[in-house]
């Protein structure tokens, strides 16, 4: 099996997406709520906020995923 397709079957673990999901909620309500808190807060929310909304989301489960894929792969359990 190929490096990355090794990469992204322990990426799609049940355990690692699970705790992926926990970080990016609470990551990313925070920072939604720090960047976009008065635009929620008057409904003035366009279609470039939702993106940017979505991304803030985005960003830390994939942060979450890379460090725990990287984790196993150094302690050699991946």
């Amino acid at each position: 099996m190929s490096a990355l397709k090794v990469w992204f079957a322990i990426a799609t673990r049940p355990a690692i997406v699970k705790r992926s999901v926990r970080v990016a909620l609470v990551v990313g309500t925070a920072l939604t709520l720090i960047n976009q808190g008065g635009r929620l807060l008057a409904l003035d929310i366009d279609a470039p906020t939702l993106a940017r909304i979505v991304l803030t989301y985005i960003v830390p489960y994939c942060v979450s995923t890379w460090a725990a894929v990287e984790a196993l792969h150094e302690r050699g359990t991946g």
